[in-house]
């Protein structure tokens, strides 16, 4: 049984240009304790999928169908204030950005240790022993100093790690990390990821890392869904994706990848053109006007999610050969 999953779900927002639709029909199953990679571009619908899922898209504006049941439960069919029991103690989010998501004029003891005092009643003493704990955990030097201090006083790294403790405090069962290593240099970005995936098996939580870079999820997940204009649009088990990828929006993302080999001053390859506009969206596939392979057929119909064995899904009339 899946601790999440997401059947048929679409999400929509009203706009001055008219209905945007950020995420067509997804379904997506997120299994007990495993790591889940949701991959595209910006703009593709992988953040709108990932806070629809936690409940948190909320306004006069928005339009949704579709069903999120987590944990057994059906979230769609609960009011706000049902689905904000579930914050911290059920999922809990890593945002993009720690310098906006944490609060700058509060102290980051004080950050830590609220959910605790808010979702498990802790005091606050018993919370901000916790608090030290969880720094030690996500492995920040001297974390008794640490909490006394405001985030512009860490680098980019520890408030990194201090949204991480934060997202943990409350022992989700599921943990979203919405580009975890956003604006982290390289060394950084690979001890996060690597944290993470010690936590995950550690505290035996599931994990949905949601990014734009296939090398990402490469190490650090067991099943990738590759999203593009709101849809997925090819689903699969990590070793499977990457051994015999379908779709040729994935295989484009891929080789846009730097390469370690790669000479010195050559350029990159790039996916030429964007994506779609969500307000008025093509009649057939979505990528055909960026796709090297396109036919008549791709730009007529709308091609649906094909099923190709060992839980392997495409969203591709004329699909890439399997290896």
């Amino acid at each position: 049984m899946s601790l999440l999953s997401i059947r048929d779900l679409s999400i929509s927002f009203d706009t001055p240009r008219g209905m945007l639709e950020a995420v067509r029909h997804a379904d997506l199953e997120v299994p007990a304790g495993a790591s889940v990679g949701i991959v595209g571009e910006s703009g593709s619908g992988k953040t709108v999928l990932s806070r629809a899922a936690m409940g948190l898209l909320h306004g006069s504006n928005v339009r949704s169908t579709g069903t999120v049941v987590f944990d057994g439960k059906e979230l769609t069919a609960m009011t706000r204030v049902e689905v904000r029991k579930n914050f911290g103690t059920g999922m809990a989010m890593i945002f993009q950005d720690p310098m906006t998501a944490l609060n700058p004029v509060r102290r980051i003891g004080s950050q830590i240790s609220e959910g605790m005092i808010v979702q498990l009643g802790m005091d606050k003493k018993k919370a901000m022993a916790r608090s030290e704990e969880l720094l030690s955990l996500v492995r920040i030097p001297d974390p008794g100093a640490t909490l006394r201090k405001f985030p512009y006083q860490l680098s980019g790294g520890m408030r990194q790690r201090v949204m991480i403790a934060i997202a943990i405090a409350c022992s989700p069962k599921l943990l979203f990390a919405d580009e975890p290593t956003t604006a982290l240099d390289v060394t950084v970005q690979a001890q996060i990821l690597q944290l993470l995936g010690d936590l995950r098996r550690d505290l035996g939580m599931a994990m949905v890392l949601v990014t734009h870079d296939l090398g990402v999820v490469a190490g650090n997940t067991d099943i990738v869904a590759v999203m593009y204009a709101g849809e997925i649009v090819e689903r699969a088990p990590t070793r499977e994706l990457f051994a015999s990828m379908r779709m040729p929006y994935t295989e484009a993302l891929l080789k846009s990848i730097p390469k370690i080999d790669m000479p010195s001053g050559k350029r990159l390859q790039v996916i030429e053109g964007r994506l779609p506009d969500p307000t008025d969206r093509p009649v057939g596939c979505g990528f055909a006007a960026r796709c090297m392979y396109v036919q008549p057929k791709c730009i007529a119909e709308h091609p649906p999610l094909i099923h190709d064995g060992d839980d392997h899904l495409y969203r591709c009339w004329f699909p890439l050969e399997k290896k």
